[in-house]
């Protein structure tokens, strides 16, 4: 489909989904969530390996668009940020692994945009913020994403100061997987993503969102599903072509993805 609001490229395996309102800082307005979700399903059902998601402009993405929630009632300001949530699970329901690619700042939902991808590199141009401690809107949901890469008091201090962190504070603190100077940054995102999208299309689908389902269990609880879904991969025809060829000491040769379910 035409989009509006992104750019989307398909560099053979790879699928690359690009911020494109520079002008508007990249905002998550109601129309580039809908696109983003849009394109992000489109991705997950089609036989690309992995994605890369990246922006055009001097900002990654200012978060949401203010002009969304002026004077808005709480159900309209319910349904924008139900809007955002379903393209953030989006994001981590496809099978493929998705690598935010920052080359500047990533604000608010910006900066949870980021932290909800399955990897992301940063350019030591970077940097990242929670802001709404400093003013009247709380960045709840935000949290929610960064909350889940940092420690407590970190992400509070993100959200409480709302102050913004360098690249190499990010990874430090493991809201990325590191900061490079922003010459090597393409080269980065793209060596992380082919090492990231070798193996088993169809294993690597399932262990990521096994992954998700277990992360927030508790351990008895996590056990009990990860071994589940292990057995059950175990006795698939990619896990005994995987086996098979560690045995046999040659190159394994597994089935295109099938991404009719996941």
């Amino acid at each position: 489909m035409p989009y509006e609001h992104l750019l989307v490229e398909n560099n053979g395996p790879i699928t690359t989904i690009t911020l494109n309102r520079p002008d508007k800082r990249n905002a998550l307005a109601l129309e580039m969530m809908h696109e983003l979700t849009a394109a992000f399903t489109a991705v997950g059902e089609s036989d690309a390996l992995g994605v890369i998601l990246a922006a055009n402009g001097p900002v990654f993405s200012a978060g949401h668009n203010f002009g969304d929630m002026a004077g808005a009632s709480l159900a309209s300001a319910r349904r924008l940020l139900e809007v955002c949530t379903d393209m953030m699970d989006t994001i981590q329901s496809i099978p493929q692994p998705v690598i935010a690619k920052v080359h500047a700042l990533a604000t608010a939902a910006g900066c949870q945009l980021v932290a909800t991808c399955d990897l992301a590199i940063a350019a030591d141009t970077a940097s990242f913020a929670i802001p709404g401690g400093k003013g009247g809107l709380f960045c709840h949901t935000p949290l929610v994403a960064v909350g889940r890469n940092l420690g407590r008091k970190r992400a509070l201090e993100m959200a409480m100061t709302g102050d913004p962190i360098d690249a190499s504070t990010a990874a430090d603190w493991g809201l990325i997987n590191r900061a490079v100077p922003a010459a090597e940054l393409d080269a980065a995102v793209d060596d992380l993503i082919y090492r990231s999208t070798r193996g088993s299309a169809e294993s690597k689908g399932v262990g990521k969102h096994a992954y998700y389902a277990q992360i927030d269990l508790d351990q008895d609880k996590a056990y009990t599903y990860a071994m589940e879904v292990m057995a059950a991969n175990a006795v698939t025809a990619d896990g005994q072509e995987g086996i098979a060829s560690f045995l046999e000491k040659r190159k394994p040769n597994f089935a295109p993805p099938s991404r009719h379910a996941h």
